[in-house]
């Protein structure tokens, strides 16, 4: 566990270190210093009496008791200097730089085994091996530079990726950002991204603690751990942004239904973020970018005013944000007409707000004010100033820096000549300004953040099912899939509408079984897996003499020994569909069915369980939602029976996580109901 030893030690002790700043134990040792750490500051060096000034000891064994070790040595050496330190020098927190362990060979990882028992056995807390080391407000046990300004309200950063923490923290101090603390956990030996989190979590303080977090994820081991402690910062007022590496389709794994086709861990990952409220990046400047907008306000609407002085970034960043989902309003009336008055002649003030690449600061105070006082549509407002490099903006930068301060709206001042205007920029940022360099990437940045929804309740609301009748079902069965008697019987234990149907292999009980269900009727073979393909699907079947001939037409298709009998019901197809994730647990996933499931592979995934909120937003944010709101005349959706079936779902298969995959495709929907007309679930215990 992260300890007081980690994060603020009174001692130090850099075994490895020397005079060689271009060697991790003479950088660390050169942070350490030049960060000014207040403690006891050791060096162990089998050849030298001292190293940068700092008194070294030729073994470990002779020195002192120290809180704190930054090992900077040789893999092998790694386990016995930590049992020395760990049992006779009461150090309780240790930061291994050096590779050479479980990333390379099975040697390596057998090391790296032995420390993390030497370690836990005495209740200390592990970095590493194998990262950059730890940056806090106490001490710079890191090996590289450049090193960001540390502040306790400033960013918390949490790495798997030694060298990619550098690069996003370069990003990040280029637009202003501030650190509190960067943890690279490299193996994640003993403490990885999902422990750091519940540090963060379970240590929160709301009137000092950093509310901005930041991850690099490459791999997720313990998801439910991440989930809890992710919405539990966001739920206490952080905001989360995260990039997850990795997540290529080529990892995929095929499988025999349509969800598992779909359904990767990557689709895991997506759905695990948008439950725990995270915003996630694809790229190192997303994250940065992101890290800087979480510096201002949050944005309490879609609405925003773009201020410029310059056209054609005004224009990009237009597009940028209308294409994400926002809203660009028009400003008309008397007090668009009296703020145009105060601008030079060829101004416009319609929304871009364009005081033209002669408008002063004065004019831009006048037109922020005008935004946050007389435009009630506007929630926030993105500034774009330049300049050609006529004459010095630091005055512009200094009104624009004293507004946001004031301002009741967020405003995000976005300056694209960083080499123009240089000297001005260090200015603003030296105050403390955080900035944008790139008015798209900002765009898409904070298109992003708006459209990431806020966390779960740690306890929603979920349907109630028959668990006893779900567990019958569920222990009695074999793996494989499920005959259609034992799919009915779970589908009507959970709740979920179904067709009513019926299956035989002989002819005058298919047709008893149509006289019972009644008229039009679909007939389908009992075997094959893709009905249609082998020409066993039949639909609208409305008399007996259409059962005769079409049952014994189906049993001679190969593989088929039923045929199953359903009410055919008129509506829009719908598709829920479940995959069990490994670490995840399972994956509820939903959209348009039949044949556009295979077609569009428009879907949404969640983590069961899911309560009918998420299900809800789940549908809302398809790309064809529009269709399940009925278009040009068609009939709707019942968007609460279709959210109330994708909970249902996610219950079922929290009862019965031996449910490998199952689909619901399709599910017919109209205004009054959505009702199951085809299901297969297999089992794999």
């Amino acid at each position: 566990m992260i300890n007081k030893q980690l994060l603020n030690p009174s001692s130090i002790v850099v075994v490895g270190g020397s005079d060689d700043i271009q060697k991790p134990g003479g950088k660390v040792l050169k942070n350490l210093i030049d960060g000014h750490f207040k403690g006891s500051l050791y060096v162990v060096n089998p050849k030298m009496d001292e190293v940068q000034g700092i008194k070294s000891y030729r073994d470990v064994k002779d020195l002192p008791e120290v809180d704190c070790a930054i090992l900077a040595i040789a893999a092998k050496f790694c386990p016995s200097t930590v049992e020395m330190l760990a049992k006779q020098k009461n150090t309780r927190a240790f930061i291994i730089l050096s590779a050479g362990f479980s990333e390379e060979n099975a040697e390596g990882k057998a090391l790296e085994k032995q420390i993390v028992e030497t370690i836990d056995s005495v209740g200390g807390a592990l970095i590493g091996p194998n990262c950059i080391g730890v940056l806090t407000t106490n001490y710079n046990g890191v090996f590289t530079t450049p090193i960001p300004k540390l502040d306790p309200k400033g960013v918390d950063f949490v790495s798997g990726s030694g060298a990619t923490a550098l690069f996003i923290m370069d990003a990040g101090m280029q637009k202003g950002v501030k650190f509190s603390s960067v943890f690279s956990v490299g193996n994640s030996a003993q403490l990885g991204v999902e422990e750091v989190l519940e540090y963060w979590d379970e240590s929160f303080d709301p009137e000092t603690s950093s509310r901005i977090k930041l991850m690099y994820v490459e791999s997720i081991d313990k998801p439910e751990k991440l989930l809890k402690h992710a919405s539990s910062l966001i739920r206490k007022g952080c905001r989360i942004a995260a990039i997850k590496s990795g997540g290529s389709a080529a990892g995929s794994r095929a499988a025999s239904s349509h969800t598992g086709a779909l359904a990767s861990s990557d689709v895991a990952v997506e759905a695990l973020f948008r439950k725990a409220g995270i915003v996630r990046c694809n790229g190192r400047d997303e994250l940065a970018t992101v890290a800087a907008i979480f510096n201002y306000p949050e944005l309490r609407g879609k609405n925003m005013a773009i201020v410029t002085h310059a056209g054609g970034p005004a224009v990009m960043l237009t597009d940028a944000l209308s294409d994400g989902g926002m809203e660009i309003p028009h400003l008309e009336g008397p007090k668009a007409e009296a703020l145009l008055a105060q601008l030079f002649n060829g101004s416009s003030v319609g929304n871009p707000i364009d005081f033209l690449a002669t408008g002063t600061a004065e004019q831009l105070g006048i037109i922020l004010d005008a935004c946050n006082r007389d435009f009630d549509n506007i929630d926030g407002i993105a500034v774009i100033f330049g300049s050609p490099g006529l004459f010095p903006v630091f005055d512009v930068y200094e009104v624009l820096r004293e507004k946001i301060a004031t301002s009741p709206k967020p405003i995000y001042p976005i300056f694209p000549s960083s080499m123009v205007v240089k000297e001005e920029i260090d200015e603003f940022v030296r105050k403390g300004g955080v900035y944008f360099p790139y008015e798209v990437n900002f765009g898409n940045a904070l298109c992003k953040i708006y459209r990431t929804p806020a966390p779960q309740p740690a306890e929603p609301a979920l349907p109630e099912v028959d668990r006893k009748r779900i567990r019958a079902v569920v222990d009695q069965a074999e793996n494989g899939y499920l005959s259609p008697e034992q799919i009915h019987e779970l589908l009507d234990a959970a709740g979920i509408a179904r067709a009513k149907e019926g299956v035989a292999d002989k002819e005058e009980e298919i047709v008893g079984l149509a006289r019972q269900i009644g008229f039009p009727l679909v007939m389908k073979v009992v075997g094959p897996v893709h009905k249609s393909d082998v020409g066993g699907v039949t639909l609208n079947v409305r008399d007996e003499a259409t059962v005769r001939s079409e049952f014994r037409r189906m049993m001679q298709i190969k593989d088929t020994h039923a045929v199953m009998l359903a009410q055919q019901l008129s509506g829009t197809e719908v598709f829920i569909g479940a995959k069990r994730e490994d670490k995840f647990g399972h994956m509820v996933l939903c959209g348009l069915g039949g044949i556009f499931i295979e077609v569009l592979k428009d879907v949404k995934a969640g983590l069961a369980p899911i309560a009918q909120p998420e299900a809800l937003d789940m549908i809302r944010s398809l790309k064809s939602y529009k269709i399940i709101q009925g278009v040009r005349g068609q009939e709707p959706v019942n968007e609460q029976k279709f959210a109330e079936a994708v909970s249902r779902v996610s219950m079922l298969v929290k009862v019965a996580p031996e449910i490998f995959e199952m689909d619901l495709n399709p599910l017919l929907g109209n205004k009054e109901n959505v009702v199951a007309v085809d299901a297969r679930i297999r089992i794999e215990k």
